[in-house]
């Protein structure tokens, strides 16, 4: 399973790759949205962990791009962020899962083969 992190801050890549570990040891990293959207194609991954805040392109109109490429992409929303309006926008963005930094664990109960 190859899963691509998108987030500007290299602490947060860093926890997610080390929580990840025992599910994959396939990793592919982006500082922001339009990385991720260039590199989408070419990586293929499996998931997309997407953060919302960074520079260039944000994470929603990011995963509204990737989707639009790929309309079967894996996409889950990790952010610090837990209004109601980032929530609606990454569902409608079409991201599959949404989930608070503050509850990362959270990230391997949906990466989990159903």
């Amino acid at each position: 399973m190859t899963i691509m992190i998108v987030d500007d801050n290299e602490r947060i890549r860093h926890v997610i790759r080390n929580l990840l570990s025992s599910v994959t040891t396939s990793f592919y990293e982006c500082e922001n949205g339009v990385e991720a959207v260039h590199a989408y194609a070419n990586v293929a991954p499996d998931w997309v962990l997407m953060d919302i805040q960074m520079e260039g392109i944000d994470g929603i109109t990011a995963t509204k791009q990737i989707m639009e490429q790929d309309p079967d992409a894996n996409v889950i929303i990790v952010t610090g962020y837990g209004d109601t309006a980032f929530r609606n926008a990454a569902t409608k963005a079409g991201a599959k899962g949404f989930i608070l930094k503050e509850n990362i664990v959270e990230i391997t109960k949906l990466l989990q083969p159903n």
